[in-house]
């Protein structure tokens, strides 16, 4: 019997090669988060963690979760630009909204954002007529959205504050200033390079043009803002934490998380956040995230779950054909 490798085309063993090396590499990031976050996780008292939890103010919770729904708001203009770039100026804002809320929370929450996020938007925009290739144009440019606003973000922060990697070993504040400069310096030339609108040869869709990408750089910044302060009005006061700081933390860890393809980032995320936030006392620190975790994920995902789920159960009951009601003899 021959060998499975020499059934497989070249090119198509190259690029099962390639695929599994990418899940070799994230399962190895995952299990190093996960045994960072076990490590530092057993030195807490989580009776105290607990106490903490209940006792946090439900003010605090309630500002969280409105930046929540900020940061969840501006998502869905991720889509509503997408599709104006593409050119399907036919689409409401509110199938835009409906898309990109029920895309983004449930391919994060599951971990497969490349594959569900495509997926869940094909089912939501198909009273549309949207095609794979729309499809797939609409997730590379809300994925620039994200990419644009998350690099300035971080290179805003790496600016303000160098010594934000301070706890890594290694790390001096210069390397930080070197990587800002770096980020800001690329988002520019792509803003300048972007500015008279280009449309690719290869592929059939027209990249936004430099006022768009600002518009884009602008909703991604205002997305992880509200996103890193809500993180930051769960921190207890008491532990310092700047806010420069945090947010350069926090976008290290939304995109370590992101690139781990684990289910929310589990583990790298938290490992992160535990690692450039917390000092002595982590327990605070670890409540906050807790807390995060469950109005910033958990939530929403149930809600996107809920919203997809009814979409679906509805245009299946209104495609059930009605029984014809046979007329009366005469």
């Amino acid at each position: 019997m021959a060998a499975l490798n020499d059934d497989l085309p070249p090119l198509n063993r190259r690029a099962w090669l390639r695929g599994l090396a990418g899940l070799a590499l994230s399962l190895l990031i995952a299990a190093i988060a996960v045994a960072v976050l076990l490590r530092a996780v057993k030195r807490l008292d989580i009776l105290h963690v607990v106490s903490i939890a209940q006792a946090t103010d439900t003010k605090i919770i309630v500002l969280a979760s409105a930046l929540i729904a900020l940061s969840y708001a501006s998502l869905t203009l991720y889509d509503f630009f997408a599709l104006r770039t593409i050119g399907r100026n036919d689409i409401p804002f509110r199938a835009a909204a409906l898309g990109s809320f029920a895309s983004y929370p449930i391919a994060h929450g599951i971990g497969a954002v490349a594959l569900i996020s495509p997926l869940i938007r094909y089912r939501m925009y198909a009273p549309y007529k949207l095609g794979a290739i729309d499809i797939a144009n609409i997730s590379f440019l809300t994925g620039l959205t994200f990419w644009l606003g998350n690099l300035t973000a971080l290179g805003l922060s790496l600016m303000i504050d160098p010594d934000a990697f301070g706890w890594v070993e290694y790390w001096p504040p210069t390397l930080n200033r070197l990587i800002a400069a770096a980020l800001l310096c690329g988002v520019l030339a792509f803003v300048i390079w972007s500015w008279p609108g280009r449309r690719s040869r290869r592929w059939p869709v027209r990249l936004p043009s430099g006022p768009t990408v600002l518009l884009q750089i602008g909703v991604g910044l205002f997305d992880l803002c509200t996103a890193a302060l809500a993180m930051y009005v769960l921190i207890p006061a008491e532990l310092g934490i700047d806010a420069t700081r945090l947010m350069a933390v926090f976008i290290a860890a939304t995109l370590l998380g992101f690139a781990s393809h684990a289910p929310a980032g589990i583990g790298l995320f938290d490992a992160t956040i535990l690692l450039g936030l917390g000092g002595d006392d982590q327990e605070g620190l670890l409540v906050a995230l807790l807390v995060f975790r469950v109005l910033y994920h958990l939530l929403p995902f149930v809600l996107s779950l809920a919203l997809f789920g009814s979409v679906e159960l509805r245009r299946s009951w209104c495609t059930i054909p009605k029984p014809i009601r046979s007329g009366s003899s005469t």
